[in-house]
């Protein structure tokens, strides 16, 4: 019982710290994370049914990857912070925070997810046809969301000029 609570408190320790130092972009970057990892194993366990070699050059290839997309959603966030700063500076006030961020974060994840799912197939295991389907769909309307908000930005910097 004893250590059984040691593991519910560390957890809910590190998820709190993670949350208040993340805020919105802590759920984002924990699926991202995931998501990359699965990705990663389904990667080294699909190389055997695509008769291709494991080697440490194509791993570390991988996992410098999955480290420049974390530094995707820093960039984005860079970005949120100058958004926000350039908006109070002119006296207008965003009703969002980390929006560009969450939109690369989510955007990853629909890449990993897409790729975990190649991985799967490699592998000779069935997909539902939906799941692919639904994957893509989700990542077309991020893509859109972006490009839509990108727009409004545009629009309202030539509105303020």
């Amino acid at each position: 019982m004893k250590t059984e609570n040691f593991v519910k408190g560390t957890v809910t320790a590190v998820s709190s710290f993670f949350t208040s130092i993340l805020g919105v972009l802590a759920v984002p970057i924990g699926l991202m994370v995931l998501s990359n990892l699965i990705d990663y194993g389904t990667g080294l366990m699909a190389c055997k049914f695509r008769n291709e070699n494991i080697s440490s050059y194509k791993s570390i290839r991988g996992i410098m990857k999955k480290v420049c997309m974390w530094l995707l959603v820093a960039v984005g966030a860079i970005i949120d912070v100058l958004l926000k700063y350039a908006s109070e500076t002119i006296g207008i006030a965003l009703p969002f925070t980390f929006l560009v961020a969450c939109i690369v974060a989510i955007w990853i994840i629909c890449n990993e997810i897409i790729s975990i799912l190649e991985n799967i197939k490699d592998m000779e295991v069935e997909l539902p046809v939906f799941l692919e389907k639904l994957t893509q769909n989700i990542k077309s309307q991020v893509e859109e969301l972006g490009e839509q908000r990108q727009g409004n930005i545009d629009t309202k910097n030539r509105e303020g000029e």
